[in-house]
This record gives C-alpha cells, sequence and structure tokens, in this order.
C-alpha cells in the first residue's frame, strides 16, 4: 500500500516513504518474490504517495540493500494512462503495470456508449494495451533497446527542476543540472491535488480539470503558441504585414513567454558586466556566413504539408543553407 492518511502535513510522505521500504525489504526478507505497489486504498482519508517516487524509492533502496534482484516490482495505480508515465515506471524498475483507472475509464466511455459499437469490452482493454506496448517499444527503440527487461530499470533520463539531493537519495544515478523542487513541494502539491479531487469544490465535483497539457484550455497550462500568438502570425503572413509580424514577435518574446522555456529564464551577461573587453564587429564573423551553418532537419510529408516543405527549401536556398526535406 502506496497510500498514507490525509490528516498530516507534508512532512507526513517523508515517513511514509522511508516506512514503504522497510517493508518491501521487510518483505523481501519474508520470502516474498513479487511485491506490488498499490494505490488503491486511496480515498478521501488516504493520499496516495506519487506512483513513480515510490517506485524508484522502492527500487534503489533495495539496490542499497543488495536485494533488488531477488524480487519483483509490480505497479498498480490509477496514475499512468500515457506512453510516457509507463516509460518512466519501467526505467525506474516496474516489471509489470497495471493502469487500473485507464481500463475503468475506458470500460465506463464503452458503457456510455462513447466507443463504436463494434468493439466489446474485452477489445477496448486489449487495444489500449497494444498501443501502450507499441508506444514503449517506439521510445526504447530510440535508445536502440529491443526488449523491456533491458529497459527496466535503465532510468535512461535527465531529471529537469528537481533537487540534488532529493534525486541521489531516490533516483539515484539519474543526470540532473537545473535545480528545482524536492520532496517537500511534490508532497504539497500531492496533498493541494488530493484536496481538489475530494474537497466541495463545485466545479470539479462532476467533472475533472481541463488540464490543457496538449491542447490550449482557458484556465488550463500556459502555452507560447496561444491562440492569439497563431492568429496574429497567420494574419502577418496573409497581409505580408511586417508590423503585425513585429507585434507576434513581440508576444513570443515577451516575459511572461520567455518564462516557459528553460532558455527564457538566463540572461545573456554583457561585457561590461563581467568586466571584459567588447569583440570589434571586424573580428565577428558575417551573419551572411553564419547563415550558411543552417540547415533544416529531415521531416516526412506526412508530418508537414508541401507549402511548408517548400518553403523551408526556398529559405535555405536564399541564404545558402543546407536543406535535408
Amino acid at each position: 500500500d502506496i497510500t498514507y492518511g490525509a490528516n498530516g502535513n507534508a512532512a507526513g510522505m517523508q515517513g511514509a516513504i522511508d516506512r514503504l521500504c522497510e517493508r518491501a525489504e521487510a518483505a523481501v526478507a519474508g520470502g516474498y518474490n513479487i511485491i506490488i505497489l498499490s494505490d488503491r486504498q486511496l480515498g478521501p482519508d488516504r493520499i496516495a504517495i506519487p506512483a513513480l517516487l515510490a517506485t524508484a524509492a522502492v527500487h534503489h533502496h533495495l539496490i542499497r540493500k543488495g536485494l533488488r534482484t531477488s524480487v519483483g516490482l509490480v505497479v498498480e495505480s490509477g496514475e499512468p494512462r500515457e506512453v510516457h508515465h509507463f516509460c518512466c515506471l519501467a526505467g525506474y524498475g516496474a516489471e509489470a503495470i497495471n493502469p487500473y483507472l485507464a481500463f475503468d475509464t475506458l470500460l465506463d466511455m464503452h458503457k456510455r456508449g462513447e466507443l463504436p459499437e463494434e468493439v466489446d469490452a474485452y477489445e477496448v482493454v486489449s487495444r489500449y494495451i497494444k498501443s501502450i506496448g507499441k508506444g514503449i517499444l517506439k521510445v526504447m527503440s530510440k535508445m536502440g533497446i529491443s526488449t523491456y527487461q533491458s529497459y527496466c530499470g535503465a532510468q535512461i533520463f535527465d531529471a529537469i527542476g528537481l533537487k540534488s539531493d532529493f534525486v541521489e537519495k531516490y533516483f539515484t544515478g539519474t543526470a540532473t543540472l537545473i535545480e528545482g523542487v524536492g520532496l517537500d513541494e511534490i508532497a504539497a502539491e500531492t496533498i493541494s491535488r488530493h484536496t481538489d479531487g475530494f474537497g466541495n469544490d463545485p466545479v470539479l465535483r462532476s467533472s475533472l480539470e481541463v488540464g490543457g497539457e496538449y491542447m490550449f484550455r482557458m484556465r488550463g497550462e500556459a502555452h507560447m503558441w496561444s491562440p492569439d500568438a497563431v492568429a496574429t502570425l497567420q494574419h502577418a503572413v496573409r497581409q505580408g504585414s511586417w508590423d503585425t509580424f513585429k507585434d507576434y514577435s513581440a508576444q513570443i518574446d515577451s516575459e511572461t513567454a520567455r518564462a516557459q522555456t528553460i532558455r527564457g529564464l538566463f540572461k545573456i551577461r554583457l561585457a561590461e558586466e563581467t568586466g571584459r573587453k567588447k569583440v570589434a564587429l571586424d573580428e565577428v564573423m558575417p551573419a551572411a556566413e553564419i547563415v550558411k551553418r543552417f540547415s533544416t532537419g529531415a521531416m516526412s510529408f506526412g508530418s508537414i504539408s508541401r507549402e511548408a516543405h517548400t518553403t523551408l527549401a526556398r529559405a535555405m536556398n536564399a541564404i545558402g543553407g543546407k536543406s535535408n526535406t
């Protein structure tokens, strides 16, 4: 059970993880060769440790105790639903995953007639499993890996926005260059999400948050390519208006937009600020020579339109760059 009492504060997650690791160690010592990490006990009075954090914590705890090869880890969680979620769980030691909430959601959609009539309930779940399997295989193949066993526990990831000590303890060996949140912040976010799910918010009582991670939604995740930015760019191109294009550039280069990318959080330090001499312009490579180093990556005809391919090729030819389309 990877849940803990909801009456505690954010600090309660630390103790819950420690107890989880101790129970896993005791189970292996007791002769069990399969451990199921489950959040099915989640409820108004029980908060679930994030599935990836729980899996990685147990995985590395057993490695440090020299017991990992004696047991298999199975994750039973309502969290995983997308290919990336499954890949992360696999990368941190999950030999098998049961996404029960994804299954229940699909079966409920089938029951309400939101899926084709010719597909029965068994086929709905079967197709989902097949699609997730193909997605994982596609991710593994990019690393030159062809078997799940080779990918499991390989943790071929970089961590972005996590504290180094947090990564070292629970995701040991994962590369991380940019600091960020730790266990306290993750625990606070988990409690906040639990409160939203089981609270009295009238909006969330019968519906989910709009999310907006993939498509722009009002009150959802912020996007650099907002509807306003896209519309402004389209007007600029169709009208051939330089002024309208400058309006578009101002939207994309705004402080709010820059804060949504890693590079946008960096500040260019001028020579005066660092006590260095400016480089004379005649020592700098001319822009006409720099652009010759530009190249467009290979893209299939199905990914972008004929017009886009043609525009890219003409642009590279005009500046003397390389076009690989």
